[in-house]
């Protein structure tokens, strides 16, 4: 078997990236099937030990045990998942925390230090705040308005810089060119979260970070059917990533490994539409008399606007804004939609809706979340692959009255 090469070659340009997400990884099966099969296979057998020891001693590519990685099910997939983030090399995880976490471990140990800046996945502050520092791993955490504070908190201890951009759930959109040259500085790596932005909106590798990940549970699944993470990069700093994900059990099932590269194959269509939809409503809400606020990156102003330009080419399908009124207030707009179901992940095709103070950022300290503009008032929105005019109404009706009206819509409405 073979893989497609989907590289450019001297004289000729490289392939778009909808011919990429197609094709690029797959294993052309002498069998015939148009896509790679699924070899659900834990161990693969050999012709000889001569052979078994190349593949073992890596002096060939191959097929050896599943909890390696080495089934080509999952190399496959890796295959497309390096081309879409123009790394040398991806893995794949059974999750996005698995991702990140086995990063960490990778290239930080005991007395080393970490920079976290900005708003993260509520997991990942657990990660960083709690579990780390059992290992004698600090962290330091910045928010966003805080990011010129950069330098002086790296230290010749500091070996990660870590963000999302833009971030959950404020949406704010960091420079990764800038702060990388910070980070370089002291020797630190950069390691971006790209899961809201997608390889369709933005490549960090390309405006200088040193790792990408993602939970490919969310855009990269798109059908809230399969759970799974990534990390992509220079083979050199893969390396000791692939030692922590073999030793922790950390690798992908072959199953979803099959049903992430489906999933792929339509990334592009999916979040273009995602990315339009979710311009539309964060401009509706922008004029809504009962919000207060709308995040979203089409809307960035100032410096804000000047980093969206230059880094990204779509402005991405999640949003969150603020209504006019109390925690209790906001549930009743939340409990009031329709066509948004209140559901904690993202990235699908449906759209969903939650409060980031029930879900996502639950566990995080109240007064943490007001200093990070947190706020109780606050909804977050996946758009979907509906109807803009559709979504529109169920957020029109659901904000008609909610300070009145605390339950469902009257019948008929």
């Amino acid at each position: 078997m073979s893989e497609a090469n989907m590289n450019s070659t001297p004289g000729q340009p490289r392939a778009g990236l909808s011919t990429r997400c197609v094709h690029a990884g797959d294993i052309r099966d002498p069998e015939g099937a148009i896509h790679p099969p699924l070899y659900g296979h834990s161990t693969f057998a050999f012709d000889s030990t001569a052979d078994l020891l190349d593949v073992v001693e890596g002096r060939v590519e191959g097929n050896l045990y599943t909890r390696y990685g080495l089934n080509p099910t999952i190399r496959s997939l890796e295959r497309k998942l390096d081309d879409l983030e123009d790394a040398p090399v991806a893995l794949a995880f059974g999750s996005g925390m698995a991702a990140e976490a086995a990063t960490f471990l990778a290239h930080v140990i005991t007395g080393d230090h970490i920079v976290c800046l900005g708003d993260v996945y509520g997991g990942t502050f657990e990660l960083l705040g709690e579990n780390l520092p059992r290992l004698g791993i600090d962290t330091t955490f910045l928010t966003a308005s805080e990011v010129g504070r950069l330098p002086e908190v790296l230290t010749d201890r500091t070996r990660i810089v870590f963000f999302e951009t833009p971030t959950n759930p404020g949406l704010d959109v960091f420079d990764i060119a800038a702060i990388t040259a910070q980070a370089h500085s002291v020797g630190a790596l950069v390691v971006v979260d790209n899961t809201f932005a997608t390889p369709v909106n933005q490549n960090p590798l390309r405006h200088g970070a040193d790792l990408v990940v993602h939970s490919a549970t969310k855009y990269l699944g798109g059908h809230s059917d399969l759970t799974a993470g990534l990390v992509a990069g220079p083979a050199d700093l893969l390396a000791p990533i692939a030692g922590w994900r073999k030793n922790l059990g950390q690798v992908i099932a072959p199953e979803i490994a099959s049903l992430l590269a489906r999933s792929i194959r339509t990334l592009v269509v999916r979040v273009r539409a995602q990315n339009a939809a979710a311009t539309a409503v964060a401009e509706f809400l922008a004029e809504h008399p009962r919000v207060t606020k709308v995040n979203h990156p089409s809307l960035a102003t100032g410096d804000q606007a000047a980093i969206v330009k230059n880094q990204m080419r779509g402005h991405g399908g999640m949003l969150s804004f603020l209504v006019d009124g109390d925690a209790a207030t906001t549930a009743a707009v939340v409990d009031r939609l329709r066509v948004f179901s209140i559901a904690a992940s993202l990235g699908g095709a449906e759209s969903l809706v939650t409060q980031p103070i029930t879900t996502t950022h639950h566990g995080l300290d109240p007064a943490e979340r007001a200093r990070r503009g947190i706020a109780d008032s606050m909804i977050r929105l996946s758009i979907g692959l509906e109807d803009a005019d559709d979504l529109i109404a169920d957020l029109a009706q659901a904000l008609e009255s909610p300070a009145i009206t605390l339950g469902p819509p009257p019948s008929g409405s």
